[in-house]
Parts: structure tokens; C-alpha cells; sequence
């Protein structure tokens, strides 16, 4: 049996958003020395957004599901160094850091969720 709130649901998906934001990060830092790598990323927000506004949320029925693709798309303005690569080790490195907020964020709002779903199911006994 699963228990699951469309707030859990959507928490779910923001999870989800972000570690593809840190796989994103990862992914360009393991680039940095790759001639001719462009640096890739993504709108969290509007992916969010995008996703809260459809019927369902957007979300898949399991989280990494199919339901998530969001929009990957290479990062515009960033110097570029002589052999065209475009990576800063010092943004990715920011972006890293907030993602990981994004994420231990989330997790205190899940846990939160099921903790007031616990309380709800077991409020009979007390």
C-alpha cells in the first residue's frame, strides 16, 4: 500500500528536479579539462513551475520515473577559455552547494509530510 499527499507528491518532483540539477554539476565538472565542452543546466524553477501547473503536477507515478524531462540546455555567457570549453570549477561549485540546500530542504519537507500523515493515521490510538 502507498501512501502518498499531492504534496508529497510535488516534493517528490522537486527531489527529483534537483538531483538532475546535481548530476547537471557533476557532469560539467568532470568536464572542466574537455576541449571544446560547453557547459550544460537547466531552469529548476520553471521546471518546477511547469510541472506544479499541469493536472497531475507533472510528476510520474514513481520519482525518476518517466515523467522527468526537464530541459537540459547549454549555458550562454560563460567565457570561454581558448580550447572552448566554457566549465568555472567556481560555479559549479556554487551551483553544487545550492543544490545540495534544494535538497536537504526537501527531505526536511517529505519527512515532515509523512510525519503529519503518521500522526493522522495513528491519531485513533492516542
Amino acid at each position: 500500500m502507498e501512501i502518498a499527499t499531492r504534496l508529497s507528491s510535488e516534493i517528490a518532483h522537486y527531489l527529483d528536479l534537483d538531483t538532475r540539477q546535481i548530476q547537471l554539476t557533476a557532469a560539467n565538472m568532470a568536464n572542466i579539462d574537455t576541449p571544446g565542452y560547453r557547459a550544460l543546466g537547466m531552469d529548476f524553477e520553471a521546471e518546477m513551475q511547469q510541472a506544479m501547473a499541469t493536472a497531475d503536477g507533472g510528476l510520474s507515478p514513481e520519482p525518476g520515473g518517466p515523467g522527468l524531462n526537464p530541459r537540459v540546455f547549454q549555458e550562454d555567457g560563460l567565457i570561454v577559455r581558448p580550447d572552448g570549453n566554457n566549465v568555472s570549477m567556481d560555479r559549479e561549485g556554487l551551483n553544487l552547494a545550492e543544490a545540495q540546500l534544494k535538497f536537504k530542504t526537501g527531505v526536511a519537507l517529505l519527512r515532515r509530510e509523512y510525519t503529519r500523515i503518521f500522526d493522522a493515521i495513528h491519531a485513533d490510538a492516542k
